[in-house]
């Protein structure tokens, strides 16, 4: 399938999937004429690569992730005796997100501790 139809099936746009090229996240086969032809597999490679983007994984550990769940040797060391490991990254980026979740949590009951208040001097007001 050609790229318009990989945009249309997967949702993403043909300049995001030209950028994913680019970070060899997908690497189409090309014709005699240079255009990309994509592998219905391609479908769900996209679908995965959307997920993890989603996931707020970083771009750069995107690819690695992928050769992994693949079989196939990742950019980044999987081993535990390899530096840097593939499961530390990972397992920092999830830290990261832990602490924004945490960040988040904070940050919405201070705004409802003051939504209350505010709620409570208009009502003593106005009451």
């Amino acid at each position: 399938m050609r790229i318009g139809e990989l945009s249309k099936r997967t949702g993403v746009s043909i300049r995001m999937l030209r950028y994913y090229e680019e970070q060899g996240l997908l690497q189409p086969n090309r014709t005699e004429a240079g255009y990309r032809i994509y592998a219905d597999a391609d479908v769900e490679r996209v679908g995965k690569i959307r997920c993890m983007i989603s996931s707020a994984l970083p771009s750069h550990l995107v690819g690695p992730v992928l050769q992994a769940m693949d079989g196939q040797e990742c950019a980044y060391p999987v081993s535990a005796e390899d530096c840097p490991p593939l499961m530390e990254m990972l397992d920092a980026q999830l830290a990261t997100i832990n602490t924004r979740i945490e960040d988040l949590v904070t940050s919405r009951d201070q705004l409802i501790r003051f939504m209350a208040d505010l709620r409570a001097r208009f009502s003593c007001v106005n009451g």
